[in-house]
């Protein structure tokens, strides 16, 4: 009964945050922001991420927590898809993919930091929830709830004080960020390229005066977000979605686990220390991200010049091989062996390095995938990014579930095996 109660709450937090809060923003934010522009959606999110977090900060109990974790995620998931879009706004062809690589790193950087000094970001709201519930319910089932709570805390702050300062941390941050855009941003949309602008010219064109242009877009538009899922019927993009899938669900597959497979086998009882299992895949992401770019900008290159100057979009995926079909199943692999069967300090040395090669595998999938994605949508570059991350919210919030269970029942190794076998087939196939 108990790991019935456990997987459910797992369930429950992935799906939460994957199907709820991320998806839902980020369509939002991505949508307002090709018809108004960039700066304004992050003018009207940031404050959200700011409120939010300082709400989570203060929560007693779950259900505020979880209301306030909502407003959170509203505030910050726009961030991904209009950056990226930003990105295509202003870098050339033969530049986006270094550009893409720079901000996903920075991205990275937050998850590469935060299992040592707090929570990693995977794993925040598990904590949160998990250690409010035990605020209210320990007395219920308290070896399930402990049971979670060792699973989930990881981090210098949460070990010695309080995950609360995190969060107060996250709102100080996003106080920062927009006095920053708000000071220093300019407009990045390319004029007359934002829906607001061909909206406008529409009117001209039947003969509207500016007082009655300015009129009948006064307010806010309404606009259907959820209509950007439609990009996903280009075949295009949503092989990339399921291609992005298949791979970055490797890394939720090393580290949801982490405590009960690499921490159980070599007795990692510090949750400082356990922590610290989780930096070799940040810095992983922090090296493979921008290398990812730079690589898929020099192929650009390559291929325009041997052609004459004819370029094709996919010419960009070819960078992505090495990471999607050798660094990922082959650091699969060396978990699944190091967690199983090797022993000492050469099997959690196998360990650790091999969680380096999937967070630098990773992202020279997904950096190239990205910029790919904006290539063949220029002028949506940031819907595009969101119906895409969207799509891959949904799948992972689903398919993250059973990951604990399968290694209860087959052992790490299998677990990894398949997963390997998986990210190879869907994410290395369709860049073939």
């Amino acid at each position: 009964m108990g790991d019935c109660r456990h997987y459910l709450v797992l369930w429950t937090l992935a799906a939460y945050d994957g199907f709820c809060g991320q998806p839902h923003s980020a369509l939002f934010g991505a949508t307002y922001s090709g018809f108004y522009g960039r700066k304004p959606v992050y003018l009207c999110s940031l404050p959200l991420l700011v409120i939010g977090s300082v709400g989570v900060a203060l929560s007693s109990s779950v259900p505020s927590l979880m209301i306030w974790r909502f407003i959170q995620t509203v505030g910050g998931a726009p961030g991904l898809s209009v950056g990226a879009g930003v990105i295509g706004d202003i870098y050339r062809l033969e530049e986006r993919g270094s550009a893409m690589g720079v901000f996903f790193s920075a991205c990275f950087l937050g998850p590469a930091l935060a299992p040592f000094v707090g929570v990693s970001s995977d794993q925040s709201v598990s904590t949160i929830l998990i250690t409010l519930a035990q605020d209210e319910h320990a007395h219920f089932y308290p070896a399930e709830y402990a049971k979670l709570s060792r699973m989930f805390t990881t981090g210098l702050v949460t070990q010695f004080f309080s995950w609360r300062i995190m969060q107060l941390g996250l709102g100080t941050c996003g106080l920062l960020i927009l006095l920053l855009v708000t000071t220093f941003f300019p407009e990045t949309s390319i004029p007359g390229s934002r829906g607001i602008d061909k909206r406008r010219q529409e009117l001209a064109g039947q003969g509207k005066s500016l007082t009655e242009q300015d009129k009948e877009l006064r307010g806010f538009q309404w606009i259907n977000p959820f209509k950007t899922l439609l990009l996903l019927k280009s075949p295009n993009l949503l092989a990339m979605a399921i291609a992005g899938t298949a791979v970055l669900m490797t890394d939720y597959v090393l580290l949801v686990p982490l405590a009960y497979t690499v921490g159980a086998k070599y007795d990692i009882k510090s949750q400082a220390a356990l922590g610290m299992c989780y930096i070799p895949i940040g810095l992983g992401n922090l090296i493979g991200a921008p290398l990812a770019g730079y690589i898929s900008d020099r192929i650009i290159v390559a291929y325009r010049a041997a052609r004459g100057g004819v370029w094709y979009p996919e010419d960009r995926l070819r960078g992505t091989l090495i990471g999607a079909g050798l660094f990922v199943p082959v650091s699969m692999i060396g978990v699944g062996v190091g967690a199983t069967w090797a022993g000492g300090i050469g099997g959690f040395i196998l360990c650790l390095v091999s969680l380096f090669l999937n967070g630098i595998g990773v992202d020279l999938a997904l950096s190239p995938m990205a910029a790919y994605i904006v290539d063949i949508l220029h002028s949506r570059g940031a819907e595009s990014m969101a119906a895409n991350n969207a799509f891959r919210s949904f799948l992972m919030s689903i398919l993250i579930a059973p990951i604990l269970p399968s290694i209860e029942s087959i052992g790490v190794f299998w677990t990894n095996l398949i997963s390997a076998v998986v990210s190879l087939v869907f994410g290395f196939g369709p860049d073939l």
